[in-house]
């Protein structure tokens, strides 16, 4: 750059006329502007690599937030996104920095970004470097969204995850509460429309209320239940009722005479028993002698009459006198008293009055298939029922559960596009048909107290039979989730409080979650009115199934589920018991199509279990994840918090 200097300041001071000095005049100039404009393109591009890589560094920090906000993790996250898109080589840059922060929790990233590109052809004219530096910044905002979170609460939900004090359920609860918070973050001050709903799921569905409030005439008023009724026989009796008026008869007697000692009654001595005679007083007569006393005894007689019995004792004395020798040989006067009982018996004589009577005496159970009234039970009132010990009345309230309505067993179910559920038959699984006057198309309320297993006993044990009767039988195993929940705007307390009220029991029927996940929320549905309500901010609505589960299919036979004792009722083998799980299977995967057709994107999480083929092909593309702890169960409903917000460059 020197030697071109000195060149231009001699050629200016020359006066030699020539053309060439003139010509070579004009090269610095050219130089200037073609380099120039060379450099100022280098510069260019620099700087929109820079600005992509600030928004995709700021971007991907935004991402990574959870709930601990903008930690370590997101930044390092954030910085490793920068310099991927941003290579210093590429654009013949040095001195790069890249810095980011957040002022409010993570929800909006900043960022500025520097570095210096060096010149090409500048720097002929003393221009090295050219300085040059963006500013950035993200944030995640969701738009109107319905979220169905579909929650498998089987029993094995209840165990303890390996190496921790943690259960499955306790697991599950925590990562829904963290993506609620995740989701409200993003629409703090907004007007977005978030609403949940919820379906838990194990081997029935509580939709009882849900269906009641929607239209009680969808609950069937008789319903048919693998049950039992009580057999007595008429025993015929003559029953005592009391005793005829009596008659009344009465006696006296005396009791016997007891003569007590003389005593002397004067010392008159008398020359002789004849002067003595003379003047002895005369005897006193029987007279009562203190109060009489009365008793009363009941008894009954050999012709199996009461007799009452009233005893009145009078007790009574009599005075004698009497002339004996004394030892002199004169006579003196002595007296002596005998007494008695004058005893009155009245008897009161009553025959027995008999009725007859006839009156049911428990033999024993009858079990089999029973048409049960259920038009008060699906009212949540409490019905009698005589199903306790002898048959005695025992009351009952409806849990809110609920059993499927007409379907095929059949093992070719299949979802299309074009011409739907296969067959049409399988009324359960046409998830829009709402229940009208065909009894086929309504839904019973499931009576686990009232469902039995018929059983017979031979010399080898007691076995399951499908007779049509027998007299012995077992109560069958119900569970019954905690309710479910139609779409609604919720609260952090009110989301909180239902993740809390989920419990683990039950076994795994994936088809009824899914079926009912998607029941509650499709568009054209029962619940259609709720599910279609406009957001007030005009906006479309983006629709999210969310399927959690911890296990395979494993439906029982002997168990009363959604789809009563199959062992008995066959509304989905043919036998009882042949292919059950694989025509469960197949079932949901149909119900996943359907969703899918129907424009939800199906999330699927295996959660301490295999993401198995069923399960990944139920997901939407890219939306199925497994989850062996309790961290990554929460990493998974982060990622999908942040999939169903929008996250972009913030303007």
């Amino acid at each position: 750059m020197i030697g071109m200097t000195g060149f231009i300041k001699r050629l200016v001071t020359s006066d030699v006329g020539s053309v060439l000095p003139i010509a070579a005049a004009s090269v610095p100039v050219l130089v200037a502007l073609i380099g120039g404009g060379l450099d100022i393109n280098r510069v260019y591009k620099a700087r929109n690599r820079l600005q992509s890589a600030c928004d995709a560094g700021t971007l991907a920090g935004r991402r990574a937030i959870t709930t601990n906000g903008y930690d370590t993790t997101a930044r390092n996250q954030a910085n490793a996104y920068f310099n991927t898109n941003f290579v210093e080589d590429e654009v013949g840059a040095t001195g790069t920095t890249f810095t980011t922060a957040s002022a409010n929790n993570g929800n909006l990233i900043t960022g500025t970004a520097s570095t210096t590109v060096e010149t090409a052809v500048m720097n002929m004219l003393g221009i090295d470097t050219i300085p040059v530096s963006v500013s950035c910044s993200a944030t995640m905002g969701v738009g109107n969204s319905d979220i169905t979170m579909v929650l498998d609460t089987t029993g094995s939900m209840g165990n303890t995850l390996s190496g921790t004090t943690q259960t499955r359920i306790q697991a599950l609860r925590a990562a829904m509460k963290n993506f609620y918070d995740t989701v409200a973050t993003a629409t703090q001050g907004s007007n977005a429309r978030i609403r949940y709903a919820f379906v838990p799921y194990s081997s029935s569905i509580n939709v009882g209320r849900l269906i009641y409030n929607l239209n009680p005439s969808y609950l069937a008023d008789t319903w048919q239940i693998q049950s039992r009724e009580p057999v007595f026989n008429t025993i015929t009796e003559q029953v005592f009722t009391g005793w005829s008026a009596p008659v009344n008869t009465s006696e006296q007697t005396y009791s016997t005479e007891i003569v007590g000692g003389t005593t002397q009654f004067t010392s008159t001595n008398y020359s002789s028993q004849a002067n003595c005679n003379n003047a002895r007083p005369a005897d006193l007569a029987w007279a009562n002698n203190g109060n009489a006393t009365t008793a009363t005894s009941t008894t009954t007689n050999g012709s199996g009459q009461q007799v009452v019995t009233t005893t009145t004792t009078q007790p009574q004395r009599k005075t004698n006198y009497v002339c004996q020798q004394t030892n002199n040989n004169r006579w003196r006067v002595f007296s002596f008293n005998t007494t008695r009982n004058f005893i009155t018996r009245n008897f009161a004589t009553s025959d027995p009055i008999y009725e007859t009577r006839t009156r049911q005496e428990f033999a024993n159970w009858a079990y089999r298939e029973v048409s049960v009234d259920t038009s008060v039970y699906k009212t949540f009132a409490a019905v009698s029922k005589p199903n306790g010990t002898s048959g005695a009345a025992v009351s009952y309230t409806w849990g809110g559960c609920i059993e499927e309505r007409e379907t095929d067993a059949t093992d070719s179910i299949s979802y299309s596009s074009v011409t739907g559920m296969s067959p049409s038959t399988a009324l359960d699984l046409d998830v829009d048909l709402a229940p009208d006057s065909d009894p086929d198309t309504k839904w019973g309320p499931m009576w686990p107290e009232l469902a039995y297993l018929r059983q017979v006993t031979t010399w080898q044990g007691t076995f399951l039979t499908s007779a049509t009767q027998t007299s012995q039988g077992t109560r069958a195993s119900s569970s019954c989730p905690y309710q479910a929940q139609i779409l609604s705007t919720m609260n952090q307390s009110a989301f909180y409080s239902y993740a809390d009220s989920l419990v683990a029991a039950g076994s795994t029927y994936h088809d009824l979650g899914m079926l009912w996940g998607l029941r509650l929320s499709s568009p054209q549905g029962p619940w259609a009115d709720t599910v279609n309500t406009a957001p007030t901010n005009g906006g479309k609505v983006s629709r999210h199934i969310i399927f959690m589960t911890d296990g395979q299919m494993e439906p029982s036979i002997s168990i009363q589920s959604t789809y009563g004792i199959e062992w008995h009722d066959r509304r989905v083998t043919d036998d009882g018991q042949s292919n059950q799980a694989a025509r469960h299977t197949l079932r949901f995967r149909a119900l996943c199509d359907n969703a899918k057709d129907k424009g939800f994107r199906v999330w699927v999480i295996a959660f301490a279990s295999s993401l198995t083929t069923d399960l990944s092909y139920c997901a939407s593309s890219n939306s199925s994840f497994l989850a062996t702890n309790a961290t990554q169960l929460n990493n998974a409903f982060q990622e999908i918090a942040k999939n169903v917000g929008e996250l972009r460059v913030y303007q």
